[in-house]
């Protein structure tokens, strides 16, 4: 039986983690510390408040005593750490917090956890999983080959800087201290619990609303699409197959321009208006709902300052080593997101109206 300690597992990756980690491994215990920031819902985790495996810790990642406290009260052995700031836009226009919490937060547990399991020697077999992205890697050409795990750090945004500040860190405790590390870096994740500031949920709500389908320049954006669980199951595989100091990039395969995946998404819901009629009585406002495409809500922005143009990960390290392979391709992972959306309208009413805040 292991004791996970996992970080930020209110907000939308995490969330999912805890729940496929559990049915992967129900033998382990898993304590959640969340600051429960904007995008952290706790109502996401409310359902396994009861369960005896599981605690809810409301709590920053940047308070060290407290961490201390967790590490020694529960006797943890696995940190596997989520908690950041994640939205590009949101790092432009206010980089304090992602240097506090992706960089000032990480050092934080890394010292909790160098004091527990090395310095008072409480857990010599012990796991620090490190969760990043593939926005540390910077930008590529069209023709570029996809991101290695040897592809020099080019961060591009606040928000790239600090996850890659905080990778750095990472392997600096497992190199100068011995601490036993891993890091993933992954692509685009999408599914359930998405918080709707990142383009797929906002599209599918603006859809639902009518509102306009805002594409940054001309929508050419490229990027690597990963279903959550198919991260999960990544995640999984490197933390009990990884190798210690190694890191891991995880990808779905699945390479997609912006607004061909808004395009596609506008298909998909347009399908699903049209074989159930109880949509449009629901969302009255869509272009749905009267027999128009909701692709003609698609509308063009103002590019973002330092738009990346194309991530696309490469893969074969942690398939070759570890086994890893994405079970769902674009086609059924979007047809569950769209369901899932479609099907829990109170938890994306509840934030729209801020009451998941209360």
């Amino acid at each position: 039986m292991a004791n996970l300690l996992v970080t930020g597992a209110a907000g939308f990756i995490g969330t999912s983690f805890v729940n496929y980690w559990h049915a992967s491994n129900p033998q382990d215990r898993i304590i959640v510390l969340d600051a429960l920031t904007y995008a952290g819902n706790k109502s996401n985790l409310s359902n396994l408040s009861a369960e005896e495996w599981f605690v809810f810790v409301h709590g920053s990642i940047c308070d060290q005593p407290l961490v201390d406290s967790l590490l020694a009260k529960h006797n943890i052995d696995t940190i596997v750490h989520f908690a950041a700031e994640s939205h590009v836009d949101r790092s432009i226009t206010g980089p304090d917090a992602f240097i506090d919490t992706n960089i000032v937060g990480t050092h934080s547990l890394l010292k909790a956890a160098k004091k527990f399991w090395i310095e008072e020697g409480a857990k010599p077999d012990h796991l620090f999983h490190h969760v990043s992205t593939d926005e540390v890697y910077g930008t590529l050409g069209a023709d570029d080959p996809a991101f290695s795990e040897s592809t020099p750090y080019a961060p591009n945004s606040p928000y790239a800087a600090s996850k890659a500040s905080s990778d750095h860190l990472v392997r600096s405790y497992h190199h100068t201290f011995g601490l036993k590390v891993t890091t993933s870096n992954c692509s685009n994740n999408y599914g359930p619990y998405q918080f709707p500031e990142k383009l797929l949920p906002v599209c599918i709500l603006n859809i639902l609303a009518g509102k306009d389908l805002p594409i940054y320049g001309d929508g050419q954006q490229i990027r690597d699409w990963l279903y959550v669980d198919d991260h999960n199951r990544g995640i999984e595989l490197v933390i009990k197959k990884g190798r210690h100091g190694e890191t891991y990039n995880i990808g779905g395969n699945n390479e997609w321009a912006n607004l061909d995946v808004v395009n596609l998404l506008c298909e998909l819901i347009d399908g699903r208006f049209a074989d159930d009629k109880e949509l449009a009585a629901r969302f009255p406002d869509s272009p749905c709902a009267k027999g128009e495409p909701a692709s003609s809500l698609i509308s063009f922005v103002t590019d973002r300052p330092g738009h990346d143009t194309r991530y696309a990960i490469n893969a074969a390290k942690i398939s070759s080593e570890l086994g890893y392979d994405p079970r769902e391709d674009f086609d059924s992972g979007l047809n569950k997101t769209v369901d899932w959306y479609l099907k829990n309208e109170q938890w994306w009413r509840s934030i729209q109206n801020g009451s998941y805040r209360q």
